[in-house]
């Protein structure tokens, strides 16, 4: 039994024609919006991809090009385990200290006016600061409290004081983790401003209600909402820690106290020479660490979000 054919001047349109310009829409807009996205993609295997699969795979190469593990093995023992050591000290303590004065100030702006200028100010002066680093950022330090900045100058020279006579504290690791704390604080207004503007005036209404104090706000509402968000802000700056090299490189030049310095040695040391499989060694590492870090990151951005 043959159907029915339903022509267009009958009760329903034709099938066919229409059905080929619906299909080719989605279709157009799925092509164009890859077209669109494949420089990005083209710019980050080229320039993160490719790279990273180098590292994995020199760390693991001798100097023909034969399989070795000698080069992981490096990383457990001597200086380089002590370069380990030292950044995630250093990454562990300007994270700690930008996370509690960051979230302070994140506090301040949170509990100020919406549309004050305080709170302008303060998103707008984070957004610059935050990338404020490298060869500026040491200058600025060098300028303010190095050896002739007109800090040291002025206590020196005004009550007698010398910031240095304990030593050149500030191309050491205590001299780091003032220069790095700058970055770090301004970085937790960003990331962590929002998780306090997400807090229901009426959940401290209710408290209020039934009689609790602040204490019992912080306690059981406000602390255990936004201790994934500290957590998870806490992760990401001992991450944007570990990672950070320019400004390092630039206010250290002798030694290599930190694992980033340890890989330019590696590879444009002209002491020791091919040392370039270590260096890629190193940076292995370093992707472990920063992986694990993210990885927590995230789990905790998800448990947060469940209470946005």
């Amino acid at each position: 039994m043959v159907a029915p054919v339903t022509t267009a001047a009958g009760k329903g349109p034709s099938p066919g024609p229409c059905r080929r310009r619906t299909d080719s829409g989605p279709s157009r807009a799925r092509w164009t919006a890859w077209l669109v996205v494949a420089p990005f993609l083209a710019y980050v295997g080229t320039f993160l991809l490719y790279p990273t699969a180098l590292v994995l795979a020199g760390a693991f190469q001798d100097g023909d090009g034969a399989f070795t593990p000698a080069n992981l093995a490096e990383l457990t023992r001597g200086v380089h385990l002590q370069a380990f050591l030292r950044s995630i000290e250093l990454s562990a303590l300007t994270a700690l200290l930008g996370a509690v004065f960051g979230a302070l100030l994140s506090w301040a702006v949170a509990t100020g006016r919406p549309e004050g200028a305080l709170r302008r100010v303060v998103i707008a002066g984070a957004g610059v600061l935050a990338q404020f680093g490298g060869v500026p950022l040491a200058f600025a330090f060098l300028a303010t409290v190095g050896f002739q900045g007109f800090v040291t100058t002025f206590l020196r020279d005004a009550f007698g004081v010398d910031l240095f006579a304990t030593g050149a504290w500030l191309f050491e690791l205590p001299g780091l983790t003032l220069v790095y704390t700058f970055f770090q604080i301004p970085l937790m207004v960003i990331v962590f401003l929002p998780a306090l503007d997400g807090l229901r005036p009426q959940w401290r209404e209710a408290v209020d209600s039934l009689g609790g104090s602040s204490w019992t706000y912080w306690r059981h509402v406000g602390g255990p909402i936004l201790l994934p968000a500290f957590l998870g802000s806490l992760l990401l700056l001992f991450a944007n820690a570990f990672s950070a090299y320019a400004t390092a490189a630039a206010l250290v030049s002798q030694g290599s106290p930190i694992v980033p310095l340890q890989i330019r040695g590696a590879l444009t040391g002209e002491v020791l020479l091919g040392q370039e499989n270590l260096g890629k060694a190193l940076g292995f590492g370093m992707i472990v660490v920063v992986t694990v870090a993210m990885g927590l990151y995230a789990l905790l951005q998800r448990r947060f979000t469940r209470w946005q």
